[in-house]
Formats: structure tokens, sequence, C-alpha cells
């Protein structure tokens, strides 16, 4: 069995596939890269103890970033508007998700937030879908025609070689991968908690690229971004088992945590983001194609949403991906 590792620190070292993006909240029709001057009216909320607007955070990975044509980023849970699961009672966050406790409104205002931080227009084409841990992928041809709380269809992958769409795949714990091809400008964003990748979503999602793009294995590079990690995510037996029958590499998977010395069971805990490197090698892609955020969100609720230690109340994040319109 591997050891356990610890979580990286968030803030990268110069050779990091992380690059870490502090956008401040700006008003739609002004430039994202101009100042911003604080309103007198933020002012007078932070002196009077109301929430306030902190800046927004992206994390891009320097192998998509050097793509010129194409869109991605992770967002985080900071900045943002949402109070419901806020650790600070003065500061906003970033949900993402439309959650049973957070309220609709808000949720499109954060998303609309992001977008403009991220692409200059809080309008920008945004896809998400009804996740519920399946191996489905699905094609977006265009644009949905309005803005929908309840997702484009229910899958948990998608691909595209539109431009002028961003795929957004909402997490608090599973695993983003998005994947691009360079040749033949395409993008995927999937969908990987342990039932999905168990079904292979991403090795059934890059096999679809390459039926329906004509992608090849050479041509793509992917990002497994921010989420829980072996360190946390602790699975039952039945889990492990799965994995067992499915992957010949299980073993390599799973490592054991437990104390001798308090006679503490050792616990199966699984690695989803090797699971899901290993799917990307198996299908075909060179190891210097894969970038990896070292980033476990479970340890580092700070900085992200997390289901499990948040036993379940929590917000949601979004991994998009896009190619930028023409």
């Amino acid at each position: 069995m591997r050891s356990l590792l610890p979580c990286r620190t968030l803030m990268p070292p110069p050779d990091s596939p992380l690059e870490l993006r502090q956008m401040p909240h700006h008003r739609s029709g002004t430039n994202p890269a101009d100042p911003i001057d604080t309103p007198a009216e933020d002012m007078l909320a932070a002196e009077s103890g109301q929430a306030t607007m902190e800046q927004l955070e992206i994390l891009q990975a320097p192998l998509l970033v050097r793509i010129d044509w194409l869109i991605h980023g992770f967002s985080t849970r900071k900045g943002g508007r949402s109070m419901i699961y806020s650790q600070s009672p003065t500061g906003g966050e970033l949900n993402l998700g439309f959650t049973n406790s957070d309220d609709a409104s808000t949720v499109v205002a954060n998303r609309k937030d992001f977008l403009e931080a991220l692409t200059g227009n809080p309008g920008f084409p945004l896809v998400t879908l009804r996740q519920v841990h399946s191996s489905t992928v699905v094609q977006v041809e265009a644009p949905p025609a309005a803005a929908s709380t309840s997702g484009f269809a229910e899958a948990d992958g998608m691909m595209t070689d539109q431009p002028g769409i961003l795929l957004g795949i909402q997490t608090a714990d599973c695993i983003p991968v998005l994947v691009a091809d360079r040749k033949r400008r395409a993008v995927a964003g999937f969908h990987a908690g342990w039932r999905g990748t168990v079904k292979r979503i991403v090795e059934q999602g890059l096999e679809r690229m390459r039926s329906e793009f004509r992608s090849s294995p050479e041509d793509l590079v992917a990002v497994i971004g921010p989420g829980i990690g072996a360190c946390c995510y602790e699975v039952g037996n039945e889990v492990e088992d799965e994995f067992m029958v499915q992957c010949p590499y299980a073993a390599e998977l799973f490592l054991r945590v437990g104390s001798a010395e308090l006679n503490t069971k050792k616990h199966p805990h699984l690695d989803l983001v090797e699971a899901n490197r290993r799917q990307l090698l198996g299908a075909g892609l060179d190891l210097e194609a894969i970038a990896v955020v070292q980033q476990c969100t479970s340890c580092n609720t700070d900085r992200f949403f997390s289901y499990r230690a948040e036993r379940g109340t929590t917000g949601r994040m979004l991994s998009v991906i896009g190619i930028r319109p023409c």
C-alpha cells in the first residue's frame, strides 16, 4: 500500500500545475482588468457588520492557459454573495450550485460574478448538468435557449466543439476532470465521484470524443481539479470490492488508515485523483499531458466546499471549460 501523503498548500510553487487568480468583483459593463474603487455603500456595509464582497479566486492550470483559444477555470468558495454556508458573519461566499439551502437568485448572481470575472461577460453561455453519478456523457451543440436551475441533461459528462459555450461541472468533493483537444478544438468536462469513476466515465468520455470529433490521445491534454484526497476519503469495503472487480490496478488506489496504538481498525481510503489519472493514461494520454491540482477539498474548507467535511450542508464549486467565441 502507498503511504498517506499530506495535502499541499493552496499557494503553489513556481513549477506547480496550478495558478491562482484573485479576481476583484466588478459591475457589468466594466473591464475586468480596470482598477475598481470601493463604493461608499460597501464601506458602510463593512462598518455596520453586513456582508461584503471578497475577491473571487479562480484556479487555472498553465497546461490549459497556454492554449490561446481555450477558456477554463476552477472556482473556490472565496468571494460571492451566499451567506448560508459562510464561515464569516461579514463575508459572502461563491456558491455556484442550486442547492436546497441557498436562494436561487443569489446563486444566479454568484454565477454572473464568476462568469464576468473569468470571461468579462456575466451572460456568457454556461451549461451545467443534473449530475447523477453515472457514466453518461452528452454532446452540447448549442447553448440552452434560457438559463435553467435544473441543468441541461441528466448526465455526468459533456463535450462540445462549438465556440462560445462554457461547460460547467459542479463539485464539492468529487473530482472534476477537464479535457481539451488541441488539434480538433474540442473540449469536455467530467464529474467523477467513486460511482462514476468505477464506471469509467473519463475513459468512456474520451472514447466519445474520438467517435464524435476524431480526437486522438496524442492531441489531448487534461487537468484533474480540486477534490477530496485519499487522506480524507474513507470508504466502505463494498466500494473497495467493486473497484477490485472493475480495475486491474485497484490495489494501488487504496490505502489503509488506522492506529495500532489506539487499537482502531484500518479502513480503506480511496485515491480518486489517482484513479482518474490512471483512466486518462489508460486512454492513451501522455504523462506530461496530464496536470493534477493537488488540493484536498476536505482538508481546505477555508477555500473549498466539502460535502463530507461539512456533513452535507455546503455549496458547490464550478469547474468550467470552453472555446472562445470566434
